[in-house]
C-alpha cells in the first residue's frame, strides 16, 4: 500500500478501503492532529427519548468558520437490528476532509422498538439539527443526509418523508424537516419486498415482527412510497451482486425518481457486494459523490 498523503480524504479512503492495522502511522498522526485542530467534538447528545431509551448523536463542528457550514448527517447500518454510531466513524472521514460539519446518529434498534421507531428517531435527529443550527454553526440550506445499508434506507426516509405521513409527531418542535441532498449507500427502498418470497431477509422480518399490519407499516417506511416531484437530489451507490439488499432496490428507486423528475444518479459497482468494495473503487465513488454534491451547490470549506 502506498504511503498515505497529508490529505484527510486520502487517509479516509485508506481507512475505508483497508483494515486499520495496515494504515500508515504518519497518515494516522496527520489525521489525528488535523481533526483535533479542525473540529470541536460534542459526543453523546441526547436528541430524543422514547421507550425509556435516550437516542444520542455526536456533533463534529468545524472550527474557525464565521458563516454557517454545510453539514452531513450520517446514519449507521445494521439491518435495523444491530450496529452503533461509534463503529462507523471511519465513514465520516471524507466529509471531514471536505470541511463539513458532521452529525453521527444512533437510533432505536429492533430489540428496543420495532418499525417504524428507527424512522421516527432519524426524523427527530434531523429536527434537532435544524433547531440547534445556530449553536453549532449549521447551514440548514446545506444539509445532506447519508448512510449505509439500513442507514441508507433511513437516510432516504429522513430526506423524503413528508409531514403528512405523521412520523415526526413525537419530535419536539414544528420546524419543517428538509434536506438539500441524500447520499444513499445500498439502502433498502421497498421493505415489504424483504418480508417474504425470494428476497426475504431475516433482518427485515425481525424489524417488522409479527404485527398483523406489518405490510401496511412496511409501505409506510419504504422510500419508494414517497417518490414525488420536488424531492431533494439523490445519489445511490450499490454493487450489482449485493447479496444483502437486492440491487433491484436501487434500480427501481432510480427509475421512480427519473419518472418524477427528481435529480438523481445511480452509481453501480460492477460485481460489488454489500459494501466492502475493492480498494480501487473508493476514489471513484467518493469522486462521484463530491461531483454530485458540487453540481447542486453543496460544498464545504476544505481543510
Amino acid at each position: 500500500m502506498r504511503k498515505a498523503t497529508s490529505s484527510l480524504f486520502a487517509i479516509g479512503l485508506l481507512f475505508v478501503a483497508a483494515p486499520v492495522a495496515h494504515a500508515d502511522s504518519a497518515g494516522v498522526s496527520t489525521f489525528s492532529a488535523a481533526a483535533q485542530v479542525g473540529y470541536r467534538v460534542v459526543p453523546n447528545i441526547t436528541y430524543f427519548t422514547a421507550n425509556n431509551y435516550d437516542a444520542k448523536l455526536d456533533m463534529y463542528q468545524a472550527r474557525g468558520q464565521n458563516t454557517p457550514q454545510a453539514t452531513v448527517i450520517y446514519i449507521h447500518g445494521g439491518g435495523w437490528t444491530q450496529g452503533t454510531k461509534e463503529a462507523n466513524i471511519l465513514n465520516l472521514l471524507p466529509y471531514f476532509e471536505m470541511g463539513w460539519n458532521v452529525v453521527n446518529v444512533e437510533y432505536r434498534l429492533a430489540r428496543v422498538s420495532l418499525a417504524p421507531a428507527a424512522v421516527e428517531d432519524c426524523l427527530c435527529a434531523l429536527r434537532w439539527v435544524i433547531r440547534n443550527a445556530k449553536e453549532y454553526n449549521i447551514d440548514t440550506s446545506r444539509l445532506v443526509v447519508t448512510g449505509n445499508s439500513a442507514g441508507g434506507h433511513l437516510a432516504l426516509t429522513t430526506g423524503m418523508i413528508p409531514a403528512s405521513a405523521g412520523l415526526d409527531r413525537q419530535c419536539p418542535g414544528n420546524e419543517e424537516l428538509k434536506v438539500a441532498a441524500i447520499v444513499n449507500w445500498y439502502g433498502i427502498t421497498d421493505v415489504a419486498d424483504l418480508l417474504d418470497g425470494p428476497n426475504m431477509k431475516v433482518y427485515a422480518v425481525t424489524w417488522l415482527g409479527s404485527m398483523e399490519n406489518r405490510r401496511e407499516i412496511a409501505a409506510r417506511v419504504s422510500p419508494l412510497t414517497y417518490v414525488r416531484p420536488g424531492l431533494p437530489p439523490v445519489i445511490s451507490i450499490q454493487g450489482d451482486a449485493d447479496p444483502t439488499v437486492p440491487y433491484s432496490h436501487s434500480v427501481r428507486l432510480h427509475a421512480a425518481l427519473e419518472k418524477a423528475g427528481v435529480p438523481n444518479k445511480l452509481v453501480t459497482v460492477p460485481g460489488g457486494l454489500h459494501g466492502n468494495f475493492k480498494p480501487e473503487e473508493y476514489p471513484r465513488l467518493y469522486a462521484e459523490i463530491r461531483d454530485f454534491l458540487a453540481k447542486h451547490n453543496l460544498t464545504g470549506h476544505s481543510l
